[in-house]
């Protein structure tokens, strides 16, 4: 790995925010023997892999798809835990499939990680040729992968330079060339399979890096890579779990974590850091500090604001709630965690949530994200007047607020009336009545939590915002402040910002250990289920 800059040791850090970003970085650095105390304004861990309360249940309050545990592992091997010894104990399981995929034309495709399963499975759907075809293009999503991650994903930057700064980072990046990893997503995936429900299931993970598939660099078939064939896992009692046991870990290892509380400022002598200020009247002395909230909250506490500008990704409305198992029992997809169901539309699908400048507008033809967690953990299903229900989320990508400036406020709860709908339309009978919905998140409830744009995708991954072009996590106008989060480097994701935790401590001087491994690819995590 190229050699990149570091803070002068810092014994005594205080990370803001107890998200995955903050809570990886504090368990690298206490697992180095460092002080480190948590500053968390919410009263619970985990930020975007957090909780809402309904009446008498809890539900995820953002991301629902786990991929590569193994980074949550080597997050709790820092300071000589795992999977069994916090409290209470985390339980992961690999799903089988990862994803059911609907479409309108009334087909319907499993997504499994395990190659002989999926090869039947597109044999089934598409045909032999098809499946073959399938094989190509794993091929090539797994090449994509090993040549990008060590080197560009799990790695510091100080300057693009540092492309080429070894080399072994020469060879990967001539190999990504080679491999089209600088071509567009869209066109190399249509280059390898010709069935266009394949080509939906491999490309839609380019809305997490905020741009259209026929836009993203292929390089991001690393993610479709982590969601098709490192496997998909489900954590019993919720993804909130995760921040849960991580922080656990820490405060079992001397860690402070302190729940609501705010930061109101940073102290400064001269361009360093010396004490982070809290709402409450709190002051925390400290050597570094290390940041993880949206760029708006990190850019309103540093002295100088950026001139440059972050175009951020486009944003989601999210409906949580209940709706009776009773209801649930006659849809298409009954036994699934994760549904994918696909609109008719595709490109001009991107289009109208991706598009800027007021551009934006509303998918005419949604596509939706479907998560039932119950039915991967029976111990989440609730009982209400008598009756059983599980927990519901439904996900609509949609414009960010930049996009797209809408009346969040007047417009949530028709758009929510609308969803359902459609949904009940595509076969889901009962769901417009029988779904009570509890939360509505929107671009204006995550712009109010200060997400960029009102997105919690964060910053779109443009070429000129991706790898050593993205927010930096070590500005030199603030030698002892460090960034971490999916903000900056690497980018935005469950498995990005765990790694972006260890690079943040890495970057104050914490060793990465022999046995911290990047990626398992198949291999075993111990205490996964």
């Amino acid at each position: 790995m190229h050699a990149t800059r570091t803070v002068a040791r810092a014994e005594r850090v205080v990370v803001v925010g107890a998200g995955l970003a903050g809570l990886s970085a504090a368990l690298h650095l206490r697992g180095d023997g460092r002080e480190v105390t948590v500053l968390e304004r919410d009263r619970s861990v985990g930020g975007r892999v957090g909780t809402h309360a309904g009446p008498g249940y809890e539900i995820d309050n953002g991301a629902t798809v786990l991929t590569m545990p193994e980074l949550i592992a080597d997050a709790l091997a820092a300071v000589g835990a795992d999977f069994t010894s916090v409290d209470p104990p985390l339980r992961i399981h690999p799903m089988t499939p990862a994803y059911h995929a609907r479409f309108t034309d009334g087909s319907s495709l499993e997504v499994h990680s395990d190659p002989d399963r999926m090869v039947s499975e597109v044999t089934r759907v598409c045909g032999p040729e098809e499946a073959r075809r399938y094989l190509r293009l794993r091929r090539w999503l797994a090449d994509i992968f090993d040549a990008e991650f060590a080197r560009f994903m799990d790695a510091n930057f100080d300057s693009p330079l540092d492309l080429v700064g070894s080399p072994d980072s020469v060879r990967d990046l001539l190999r990504l060339v080679r491999l089209g990893g600088f071509g567009r997503l869209g066109a190399q995936v249509n280059r390898k399979v010709t069935d266009p429900r394949l080509r939906r299931i491999f490309t839609f993970q380019a809305l997490y890096a905020g741009v259209a598939p026929a836009r993203a660099l292929a390089v991001y078939a690393a993610i479709a890579h982590m969601d098709t064939s490192l496997g998909v896992f489900s954590v019993e009692g919720g993804m909130r779990s995760v921040a849960r046991g991580l922080a656990d870990a820490l405060v079992a290892a001397g860690g402070t974590v302190r729940l609501g509380t705010e930061v109101g400022g940073l102290e400064f002598d001269g361009r360093r850091v010396v004490a982070v200020s809290t709402t409450d009247g709190g002051r925390y002395p400290c050597d570094a500090v290390v940041l993880t909230p949206d760029l708006p909250v990190v850019d309103a506490l540093l002295p100088r604001p950026r001139r440059r500008r972050t175009v951020a990704s486009p944003s989601a409305v999210v409906l949580h709630g209940t709706v009776p198992t009773a209801v649930t029992v006659g849809w298409p997809a009954r036994h699934h965690h994760h549904t994918i169901d696909f609109g008719t539309a595709w490109e001009s699908t991107f289009a109208e949530i991706t598009a800027r400048r007021g551009r934006g507008r509303l998918m005419r033809d949604p596509s939706l994200l479907i998560t039932r967690p119950a039915l991967s953990d029976p111990g989440l299903l609730l009982t209400r007047d008598g009756t059983e229900h599980e927990p519901l989320s439904v996900l609509a990508p949609c414009p960010n607020l930049d996009s797209a400036a809408y009346d969040w406020p007047r417009l949530a709860a028709p758009y929510s009336a609308e969803l359902c709908a459609v949904l009940e339309q595509r076969g889901y009978a009962g769901i417009a009545a029988g779904f009570r919905i509890d939360r509505v998140d929107t671009p204006q409830t995550w712009l109010e939590q200060g997400m960029l744009a009102g997105s919690p995708f964060g910053g779109a991954h443009l070429f000129r915002q991706t790898g050593p072009f993205r927010r930096r996590n070590l500005d030199p106008r603030y030698p002892n402040v460090v960034l971490a989060g999916s903000g900056t480097v690497p980018g935005v994701g469950v498995p990005t910002v765990l790694l972006s935790g260890r690079l943040a401590a890495e970057r104050l001087g914490v060793r990465r250990r022999s046995d911290a491994g990047s990626r398992t690819a198949g291999g075993t995590v111990p205490g996964l289920n």
